[in-house]
């Protein structure tokens, strides 16, 4: 089994940024599986979507964060990072990792609430 728990929301001004992070714990085994590490969000009412997503190093971003947000691993990959810069009050959401692996299994964290607000 593997557990994600995400850090570093907040509250925060436009045009300020953030570090959310993602820590992988449990099975070496699942985790070293995952092959697919995604941020995804979800604000009041909407529904969850991708906002980056990192795949054997190769970074796909969401049009509406490209330029300001940025995905990257560490800690012998089992910390995922999303370095989020030039926030806007539409960023305020709920921020979740997910992992997936090549047997189609995907792992969720809590999520993490990011508010942009001045």
């Amino acid at each position: 089994q593997v557990q994600l728990v995400e850090s570093g929301g907040g509250l925060v001004q436009p045009g300020e940024s953030l570090r959310l992070s993602c820590a992988a714990s449990g099975s070496s085994f699942s985790i070293s599986n995952i092959y697919v590490w995604g941020w995804y969000r979800q604000a009041p009412g909407e529904q969850r979507e991708l906002v980056a997503s990192i795949t054997r190093g190769v970074t796909n971003y969401a049009q509406f964060v490209k330029g300001r947000f940025s995905i990257s691993r560490a800690n012998a990959g089992k910390t995922v990072y999303l370095q989020m810069n030039s926030l806007n009050p539409e960023d305020t959401a709920i921020y979740y990792c997910k992992g997936s692996t090549y047997a189609s299994r995907d792992y969720w964290g809590q999520g993490t609430q990011v508010t942009v607000s001045s």
